[in-house]
């Protein structure tokens, strides 16, 4: 049987998988798999036992998986964040974003004209989002996990099978150990084989659109202005990040994308600078870039018989508005307080009434979410100039509503709806 291991360093016990059940068995340890796991970890009462299966190897010393995303955590996610004792780690190394201009133009347009921009409502108080590096918040979590005692990881361990019956979970892994559990969270992505082998459908669809991302370094400083533009082929965003970079996320045509990815990096900057612009002076590439196909994807149910999906294994959506991540984290605060909750109760963490309360609290505001950004990206991805018209009428009269766009910029932040505690700021 395997030995559980630490994502940073081999754990010194080798606890035994056949003892006491786990409460609860996460498959996944990325950014919202490895969160779950610390938020029970330092919120569920004593005796709470996590079990956390990464089908990535640990990493070994100071090396974090190669990611050049920028993320942008709500302010809500800062709570979430604050509230486990992991916001230390990355407060100076993540950039405030203090102002947002939107922009709609053509590609080769010689001016794009300001229609909506944030600004006054985030200087009243505190920033909306925070962006940080992708490396840099997975560094957080693993050293966070690696140190915490409660976690027992299995890593590079991946699920073959489970059974579930009315008193629990067995979850079989591919090195023949198996754990013993009362709740299985999948936390594996969008390809979750968790959601699969417990029948959960979905539903969505692929955009005939690429992601581009990567890192820039520009001779000016961005002071904390975040811009999007909306162009035909779809919305192109600059997010600043510390010091003068900033995190470029480019949706584009696919053929147009390959040629891109294809290309030198020479051709590669000089489309960048088409879209970007000159008044952060010259840019140039900082690190890798990638692609990947962008599409929409809900689960049919977030929960089944002792199963809850967190994450993208729940919902993926269009990156137009840097929310996927903020999504999850409104899962992991979710289902924390729930079970957290059922816990101290001493009731079943796994029982159907526990996961309907997480499932009534998560699916229709997932779902929500991913409609708004799937028609915002519908309605500007175009070069239709009777509608580009329209458009940019309704976003200049935004511009003109403080109080909507006060609103706005608290929906984006986290703090509208029925909002978790944790996402608050508040322990449980």
């Amino acid at each position: 049987m395997a030995a559980a291991r630490k994502l940073k360093t081999p754990s010194p016990k080798t606890p035994n998988p056949d003892a006491d059940p786990y409460d609860v068995i996460i498959v996944g340890g990325d950014f919202v798999g490895g969160t779950l796991a610390l938020t029970f970890a330092k919120q569920a009462p004593k005796g709470f036992r996590i079990a956390l299966v990464d089908a990535a190897p640990p990493s070994a010393g100071k090396t974090v998986r190669k990611d050049p995303r920028g993320l942008a955590l709500s302010a809500a996610t800062k709570n979430l964040l604050e509230a486990i004792d992991l916001w230390p780690a990355l407060e100076k190394k993540a950039q405030p974003i203090r102002s947002i201009e939107i922009t709609d133009s053509p590609l080769n347009a010689s001016l794009r004209p300001h229609l909506l921009g944030f600004d006054d409502e985030m200087k009243s108080g505190e920033p909306g989002a925070y962006l940080v590096e992708a490396g840099e918040l997975l560094r957080a979590v693993c050293d966070d996990v690696a140190k915490e005692k409660r976690i027992d990881c299995f890593a590079p361990e991946t699920v073959s099978e489970f059974d579930i019956d009315a008193f629990g979970v067995r979850v079989h892994l591919a090195s023949d150990t198996t754990l013993k559990g009362r709740l299985l969270i999948a936390a594996d992505g969008k390809r979750s084989s968790l959601r699969q082998r417990a029948g959960i459908k979905t539903i969505g669809w692929t955009y005939p659109q690429v992601g581009i991302v990567a890192t820039v370094a520009h001779e000016r400083p961005h002071h904390g202005k975040a811009v999007q533009h909306f162009l035909p082929a779809g919305p192109f965003a600059i997010l600043p990040l510390n010091g003068n970079r900033s995190s470029i996320v480019w949706s584009e045509d696919p053929e147009r994308a390959q040629e891109l990815m294809a290309g030198s990096e020479d051709a590669f900057v000089a489309e960048l600078t088409r879209r970007f612009g000159h008044r952060l002076g010259e840019i140039t590439l900082e690190g890798s870039r990638q692609s990947f196909p962008l599409e929409l994807q809900i689960a049919r149910a977030f929960v089944a018989d002792r199963l809850a999906l967190v994450g993208d294994a729940a919902h993926a959506v269009h990156p137009l508005a840097g929310q996927g991540l903020n999504i999850g984290m409104r899962d992991v605060a979710a289902l924390a307080e729930t079970v957290v909750e059922t816990a101290r109760l001493g009731l079943d963490i796994g029982s159907s009434t526990t996961l309907e309360r997480y499932q009534r609290w998560r699916r229709f505001d997932s779902a929500f979410s991913a409609t708004v950004m799937d028609g915002i990206n519908r309605l500007f991805s175009n070069d239709n100039a009777p509608l580009r018209a329209i458009r940019d009428l309704g976003l200049g009269l935004v511009d003109r509503a403080p109080g909507l766009k006060r609103f706005l910029v608290r929906e984006a932040a986290g703090g509208t709806g029925d909002v978790p505690r944790l996402l608050k700021g508040e322990g449980l």
